[in-house]
């Protein structure tokens, strides 16, 4: 499954000039892996009734691309320390902080709903703080602790973190500053500190790599993301909105990449990413609409790096000829919107419609939320395919399954040192099985629906070893109760920056819609209703 490092969700993609689906699972090696896939066919128009990417087949493989990235000063450091194990608590002495049990006493929760927020949002912050690398300002991948402690022999330090980590930990700084949980000062200065570190980063084309390692500062990719590159982006914005003392430097960022890099004018939509050591494109491409990637499309629009046709070419839901999807559409059929043609449709399950994700996770519907304010600025689309996404999930969990709490997104498996894809089979056109639920995908219901966020949220705290010093931890299996005692970078940001934005009144969401660069796009969200 994995070369030390976690998976990415699978996504859709073009492949061998037709389309063609594969849950590719990345790996931290950026190597596709194939789950499912879809042979080769020619690419309809938008207002064809066939289906675009043909019948999934099962197990089609998907050659990979070479990855072999040498790290010759970790290699030899590691050696000079006297290997590996013996590393661990040196790297444990760079980190911030490091919690001095597992698990909290429930009973110092405060039963006040708003003050139980505030307790995690300080919590979390301090779990983001404390994973950082005191010499470098990077955030590390992760952590995990022992089954029983959190001895530094029995746990597991993810040292490297990826563009889409420093992105979300840079929005974080913000936030914290925003709210209150760091003074302005300090996160100004840790700012400046990894702005220092990022310039002594191998780039290309202004591009930062996947992975690096946070002790070194050696690369160890040849892929460059084109998701990743947004989040990093998206982190550069808040901080330019937030600082103006930084704006300068942040703007320097954002200006040196050019999104074009990715996008396929023949298919109108963004390519994966790139392979630096082949010097090719990846052969998958994000297809699907409602998905995490909508937000580096807006991004790249914003910049007057890709056209407007990139929002609209991508599928919100596909034809009934599609038989491979979860559930059939309904209303399936073309219209105009912003002047292009865009195939509509949605899914229903127990009286609610919605639009499809690729996989039914709370990330894929939500994570873009955390910078887009979806019910204000597209309340009968995007919004309101939000709120959908939230009920379902809600719904399914506690009245399908059983569950005491909800939130499927992909996270650490409960049990062993995995990461897996979980969601609503349905929720998405191919969607991921159910199981764990983790925090930072109950935390995203806060964007649209507080008061049955705060009951789950506290219901994880509550009910299951699941709140540790630093914070709620990743993965909890409701049925057996194991939690993964695991933090990790990305999933603590997002939970951070959901119950920022809730507690100070959109702050986020705020600062980024701020920006010319979010200005100039936003008018793309207004007219499109979904469920016309």
């Amino acid at each position: 499954m994995l070369k030390a490092k976690r998976f990415f969700a699978p996504l859709l993609c073009l492949l061998l000039g037709g389309w063609t689906i594969a849950a590719a699972a990345v790996v931290g090696d950026d190597t596709p892996t194939p789950n499912d896939g879809v042979a080769p066919t020619e690419t309809p128009t938008v207002d064809s009734d066939a289906c675009p990417i043909g019948n999934i087949l099962r197990d089609v493989f998907i050659p990979p691309e070479p990855e072999v990235v040498a790290r010759p000063k970790k290699e030899a450091w590691e050696r000079s320390v006297g290997g590996t194990t013996a590393a661990r608590p040196l790297l444990k002495a760079r980190l911030r902080g490091w919690p001095r049990q597992l698990l909290i006493d429930k009973a110092t929760l405060p039963r006040d709903d708003r003050e139980f927020l505030w307790r995690l949002a300080r919590d979390t912050w301090h779990g983001i703080e404390s994973l950082t690398d005191r010499e470098h300002e990077l955030p590390l991948d992760h952590v995990r602790f022992g089954v029983t402690g959190v001895a530094v022999s029995e746990s597991n330090i993810g040292d490297y973190t990826s563009a889409s980590n420093v992105g979300l930990y840079l929005a974080a700084l913000a936030a914290a500053s925003e709210i209150g949980v760091v003074p302005r000062t300090a996160a100004v200065e840790r700012i400046k500190a990894l702005f220092h570190t990022l310039d002594q980063l191998e780039t290309d084309r202004g591009f930062f790599f996947n992975y690096y390692d946070t002790t070194s500062l050696e690369r160890s990719s040849n892929f460059i993301s084109f998701v990743d590159s947004s989040w990093l982006t998206a982190g550069m914005i808040v901080v330019r909105n937030t600082f103006p003392e930084l704006a300068e430097a942040a703007s320097r960022y954002i200006d040196r990449t050019n999104y074009s890099f990715f996008y396929d004018s023949d298919r109108q939509l963004m390519a994966h990413g790139f392979y630096v050591n082949s010097g090719r494109r990846a052969p998958f491409h994000y297809g699907v609409f409602y998905t995490e990637a909508r937000l580096g499309s807006l991004l790249a629009i914003g910049k007057g790096d890709a056209p407007e046709a990139l929002w609209f070419s991508m599928a919100r839901t596909y034809p009934p000829a599609c038989s491979w999807q979860s559930l059939m559409p309904k209303n399936s059929r073309v219209r105009m919107v912003h002047g292009f043609p865009v195939r509509g449709g949605y899914y229903e399950w127990k009286g609610v419609r919605f639009v499809p994700s690729w996989g039914g996770s709370m990330f894929e519907a939500l994570m873009p939320a955390l910078f887009v304010d979806e019910l204000k600025y597209a309340p009968d689309g995007l919004g309101a395919n939000d709120k959908a996404h939230v009920e379902i999930q809600r719904r399914y969990a506690t009245e399908e399954r059983g569950d005491r709490v909800w939130g499927a997104s992909p996270c650490s498996t409960p049990l062993g040192d995995g990461y897996s894809e979980y969601g609503v089979p349905f929720l998405g056109s191919r969607g991921y099985r159910a199981g764990a639920v983790t925090a930072h995908a109950a935390a995203l219901a806060l964007l649209v629906d507080p008061p049955a966020a705060t009951a789950n949220l506290r219901a994880l705290a509550e009910n299951y070893d699941a709140y540790g010093e630093l914070g709620l931890y990743d993965g909890v299996d409701p049925s057996s109760g194991v939690v993964a005692h695991k933090y990790l970078a990305l999933d603590q940001s997002m939970l951070f920056l959901a119950l920022a934005n809730y507690l100070g009144d959109h702050v986020v969401q705020k600062r980024f819609a701020a920006d010319p660069i979010v200005q100039k796009a936003l008018p793309l969200l207004a007219d499109e209703r979904f469920f016309d």
